[in-house]
């Protein structure tokens, strides 16, 4: 993991109600931790995201963090990377990571996404 008070810049869904809640979760629980987290709409944002090399509907799917040296995170590993930096959820963060977690989780988040997607009407 990266120095957890170098900037990171999270690619997130802000036209999905609960990932909005969820950022706005993570900010409160996060504290001063939260000043270093740059959050990025990617709503009607696709050519913007390709030439970051982010594929757009990659980034509906799975969350990517990019790290302070420039470096994309996707899915899991996005979410330890973020986890990481809330003492709080720095457990929760080291769990999803475990051999045998983490492809149960990988397989459960992305069944979830598709689901949230497919209910709005926007996959």
């Amino acid at each position: 993991m990266t120095d957890h008070k170098a900037p990171i810049t999270v690619y997130y869904d802000g036209a999905c109600p609960r990932c909005r809640a969820d950022r706005r979760r993570y900010e409160r629980w996060a504290g001063p931790a939260a000043e270093s987290v740059v959050w990025y709409d990617i709503t009607g944002r696709e050519a913007e995201l390709a030439s970051l090399g982010i594929d757009p509907e990659t980034a509906l799917r799975e969350l990517h963090v990019r790290d302070a040296e420039g470096r994309i995170h996707r899915e899991l590993e996005a979410y330890r990377l973020l986890m990481a930096r809330v003492p709080r959820l720095k457990p929760l963060a080291w769990l999803i990571g475990l051999p045998l977690v983490k492809p149960l989780l990988s397989w459960l988040y992305r069944r979830w996404v598709l689901r949230r997607l497919h209910r709005q009407g926007r996959l």
